[in-house]
């Protein structure tokens, strides 16, 4: 028989021991006991693994640390310094307080989402906006639906299903995420009858594909590109007047959708859906997480016919909003009954109406937060930057900014910005940025709270 000593790891103690120190009792009181006996579990687990031997004060420790991981929450504030507004990934447009408050407000309770309170008796959660929308588009009705994509899904099903669908080759588009018209169309249960070329596309070309079999024509706005130089499109209220004059409805997907005309704020211009409504169009499509500030959502308006049409489809009720996000895009719109205060009062307008001098300013003030975090391992200088607006809105517009540029110092390696981009994801509050030309840019444009931004950065040791 070996008389050798036996293995540190054979001295592990037993779950059930650990479960009885004090650390660990305390935190099953408060977390509940399978929650911390999977942390147990993992952490001797772990410890197994280790050369060292066994320390009951670190495995304890260890324990807290994974119950603290397991709660902690997935989805986490972070500070967009992209340089991009609209950022789909980051989430797309900051809600105002007021849609917060609306929020909390019928999430913490019941609410009347489908209930008429005057009559007593069931409602319908559109009424919550539909007024709203009318008000500030001009369209006859209005529904609402979880994104832009289910309102084009939505309105081609009800309209066209088994019938083709008419729209020019150039705006054939793809958007993130694998939205691609054809692929749309198809399962919408529509066929694709393309008209034009890539780049020209005239009011004869739709008129000689309707036929029998057309339901609808389709104009889709083209957000993540476009086509310049020897080009030709047909103008809404011509292809608008061509429908009613075949009896085909009109539809326009205008993407992004903004409720009021950016010029006014010194801004490119984008069509609205009040616009593309009076020119003709029967049914307008556009989303509500980006121009125009709000939740995310699909918005139709326009003929109540057609509107009726598609709340009756079957699919509505699978790709419907709930009370919360309702009640914030409510919440949003009154926001709009005041046109000139829009660019003060909707965050998404306001960042990006910022001036270039107010920004430069902002990023000279927090520099030396910056340069002190960073200490020797990044020098940090301010430089011009251009913002996009960012989730197809007005794709080749650029917005004049300044960014505060991180260059590692005494490193050859190509990963070295990335590291610190890294190191800045790993802050309290996540810092994200961008690396360009060996450097991270911290672009300042969607940087409003910079008490956040101090703090974040205060409480990391510099490297």
């Amino acid at each position: 028989m070996s008389t050798a000593d036996p293995s540190p790891h054979s001295r592990l103690p037993a779950v059930d021991r650990v479960l009885g120190w004090p650390v660990v009792a305390a935190l099953v009181q408060v977390h509940g006991r399978a929650l911390v006996l999977d942390a147990v579990r993992e952490e001797l687990a772990a410890w197994r693994e280790r050369p060292e031997g066994v320390n009951d004060e670190a495995i304890a420790a260890g324990v807290a640390e994974r119950v603290k991981a397991i709660l902690a929450p997935s989805q986490r504030p972070v500070l967009n310094l992209t340089g991009t507004v609209l950022h789909t990934n980051l989430g797309r447009a900051p809600l105002p307080p007021e849609a917060i408050e609306a929020m909390a407000a019928v999430g913490s309770g019941a609410s009347n989402l489908e209930y008429d309170l005057d009559r007593g008796r069931r409602g319908d959660r559109d009424d919550h906006i539909e007024s709203w929308l009318c008000r500030l588009t001009g369209g006859e009705a209005a529904t609402v639906v979880n994104n832009n994509a289910a309102a084009v899904l939505l309105t081609l099903n009800s309209l066209a299903l088994r019938r083709e669908v008419v729209v020019s080759r150039g705006e054939l588009i793809e958007i993130g995420g694998a939205f691609r018209l054809p692929d749309i169309m198809s399962r919408a249960g529509c066929r694709l009858r393309e008209v034009g070329t890539t780049n020209r596309t005239h009011a004869a070309d739709y008129a000689e594909a309707i036929g029998e079999r057309t339901g609808l024509l389709l104009k889709a706005h083209t957000s993540n590109y476009r086509i310049e130089g020897f080009t030709a499109e047909v103008p809404m209220a011509e292809l608008a007047a061509l429908g009613r004059e075949r009896n085909v409805p009109c539809v326009e997907d205008l993407g992004s959708g903004t409720l009021v005309d950016l010029s006014r704020f010194g801004l490119p211009h984008e069509r609205t859906p009040a616009e593309s409504l009076a020119a003709g169009a029967d049914l307008v499509t556009f989303s509500g997480d980006k121009l125009l500030g709000g939740p995310q959502a699909g918005i139709i308006v326009g003929r109540a016919d057609l509107v009726r049409r598609v709340r009756g489809n079957p699919m509505k009720r699978a790709m419907r909003c709930d009370r919360v996000t309702l009640a914030a895009l409510e919440a949003v719109l009154r926001l709009y009954a005041d046109p000139d205060a829009v660019a003060r009062r909707v965050p998404a307008v306001r960042l990006l109406v910022r001036s270039a001098e107010d920004i430069g300013a902002q990023a000279h003030r927090l520099r030396p937060t910056v340069a002190d975090w960073a200490g020797g391992s990044a020098d940090v200088d301010v430089i011009p930057v251009q913002s996009q607006i960012g989730s197809g809105s007005l794709p080749v517009d650029l917005l004049p900014s300044f960014a505060l540029r991180l260059a590692p110092r005494g490193s050859r390696s190509g990963r070295a910005p990335e590291r610190l981009a890294k190191r800045l994801r790993r802050l309290p509050v996540p810092v994200i940025g961008r690396v360009s030309e060996g450097a991270v840019l911290l672009d300042m444009r969607c940087l409003e709270e910079e008490a956040a931004f101090m703090k974040a950065f205060g409480t990391v040791q510099p490297a």
